[in-house]
């Protein structure tokens, strides 16, 4: 028998029930716990898992030989999530940069710009001499002379522009002619023979000169610089910029809420992009064993550079663990890697980092668009080992001048390089024009540019969040200087306050012995009279 206890006029239960009553609450609270855990992070365990649904779908559909339009059909679905994080992405870079810029004084908005450019520099350099190392050290083009593009089934890459004339692009894109045009067009150099004359001979001669045309692909690095000079403009306005500014601000936030109803849609998407991929692929087998060590280099490189060196970067900065900072962004590396695209995973990116991570929205809506254009760390890395690559499948010695222009062009081309799929490509073709390479084997890359761009593109993102957080630790840290400053100044003042008083206090019994004195005179007047 159960011995029965009354606590309040109510039977209880004897130590054996309160035993399983606090098993149950346990498991209650372990039950409660795992669907929290579940709650929060649903999204991630939903994108994780579509990745891995995609491959095995891939792999199903690859085996029932479809059709080019049947696998046109069957990529829809990713198709339609890539249009909707290119959609969101015009507003999100204008309106996060201009509420961004105008949301910070013109002091630390020239100091944090300042160190998050050295930082993307930096970052960026240290890529590019690792993928160098890398290539010198794995040489993955050492006797891969026999590689034949046509033998791979490969389509050949044209690709005839000048190096000055590349960074010059980069230059008039910085200042679109026209902001709406920049919306879907970037500047592009183009040539045609133009006769100047003929020689001796009466043969005709002719000179290529450089004409300038249209792109398709948005202008994201023109419409970067105006809308930071624009919310800058609007700060210096004061309070008749405010309502626009406001304007901007609540733009902003709708752009986020739609953004957060896109991150449901991702999962989905991503099993087809990832599924779509598998199934167009062509003889994996004879690329990957062609090209294993160019793939190995490459993925090496980013592993080293992301798994690393910007952790240790972070760490140094903030003293804080890099890694519980990356755990709170799978959502966006996942997208990243399903995408291949920066400027893509740029929604999800500012979303997770402000929520997740607790980074202020002024320096995550003004550092991260600016990453996902400037900061390029992944491509640096393969930009290089492809150029090494090249050169040894073409049995040329690289002398250290070469090497250095590699470090420095790749360096520098990155900034302009589109953050979409296969946007490192073009540049690749700029670092060889530059060290006066050929530009014939680009096929080469293009080939394995799908499995190569996925780490690149995460590596490009996380380089972005943790300047983000990079920046966020030392916008707090100056924070805390001033306050510190500024109690410091209120304690200095209320010092001079009580010496002041003390003073007055000091003097005042003078003043009341006076007063007193001058008081008594009267009585002795009186006493006299």
């Amino acid at each position: 028998m159960e011995k029965k206890s009354e606590i309040n006029g109510h039977a209880g239960a004897g130590s054996a029930s309160t035993e399983r009553m606090v098993e149950r609450s346990a498991q209650r609270s372990c039950r409660e716990r795992l669907l929290d855990f579940l709650r929060k992070n649903l999204l991630v365990i939903m994108t994780v898992s579509g990745v891995l649904v995609g491959v095995g779908l891939g792999m199903m559909v690859r085996s029932m030989d479809l059709t080019k339009a049947q696998m046109t059909y069957f990529a829809f679905p990713g198709e339609m999530l890539l249009r909707m994080l290119k959609m969101i992405i015009l507003p999100l870079v204008v309106c996060s940069l201009v509420s961004g810029a105008a949301s910070l004084d013109t002091r630390s908005l020239g100091k944090l710009g300042g160190i998050a450019v050295a930082y993307f520099l930096v970052t960026t350099l240290i890529a590019s001499g690792i993928g160098v190392a890398l290539a010198f050290i794995i040489k993955p083009g050492v006797g891969a002379g026999a590689l034949n593009t046509n033998n791979l089934g490969l389509e050949s890459v044209s690709s005839n522009k000048e190096t000055a004339d590349s960074f010059l692009d980069l230059a008039r894109n910085l200042f679109p002619a026209n902001l709406v045009a920049a919306a879907f067009r970037s500047y592009a150099t183009d040539y045609k023979m133009v006769a100047v004359g003929n020689d001796t001979n009466g043969t005709t001669l002719y000179q290529k000169v450089p004409i300038g045309t249209e792109t398709d692909g948005m202008n994201i690095l023109g419409l970067v610089l105006f809308a930071m000079v624009f919310g800058v403009a609007l700060r210096k306005l004061g309070d008749e910029g405010e309502e626009l500014i406001r304007f901007f601000n609540a733009f902003n936030e709708a752009t986020m809420v739609l953004v957060s109803w896109i991150m449901w849609y991702i999962p989905f998407g991503i099993v087809f992009l990832v599924g779509s991929k598998i199934v167009e692929m062509e003889d994996v087998v004879l690329l990957v064993t062609s090209l294993g060590k160019y793939i190995f280099a490459s993925i090496l490189g980013h592993i080293i550079h992301g798994g690393i060196v910007l952790p240790l970067i972070y760490f140094g900065f903030t003293r804080k663990n890099p890694f519980s900072f990356l755990s709170g962004l799978i959502t966006p590396f996942t997208t990243a890697f399903a995408t291949c695209s920066s400027s893509a995973t740029l929604p999800s990116m500012i979303k997770c980092v402000e929520e997740n991570n607790g980074v202020d929205k002024r320096i995550s809506r003004f550092i991260l668009p600016i990453g996902a254009t400037v900061n390029m760390d992944g491509a640096a890395i393969f930009q290089c080992i492809a150029a090494v690559f090249i050169a040894q499948l073409n049995n040329a010695e690289l002398n250290a001048g070469q090497i250095f222009t590699i470090l420095v062009t790749a360096t520098a081309s990155s900034v302009g390089a589109a953050g979409i799929p296969a946007g490192g490509i073009i540049t690749i073709a700029i670092i060889l024009e530059a060290i006066g390479l050929p530009t014939n084997d680009l096929s080469l890359m293009l080939a394995v540019d799908w499995i190569v761009d996925r780490t690149t593109t995460v590596v490009n993102v996380e380089g972005d969040a943790l300047g983000a957080g990079i920046l966020h630790h030392i916008n707090q840290q100056e924070m805390k200087k001033q306050q510190e400053q500024q109690e410091g100044e209120l304690a200095e003042v209320q010092v001079e306050a009580v010496a002041n008083v003390q003073a007055e206090e000091e003097t005042s019994p003078l003043v009341t012995h006076q007063t007193k004195a001058l008081g008594a005179t009267p009585e002795a007047i009186e006493s006299v009279l």
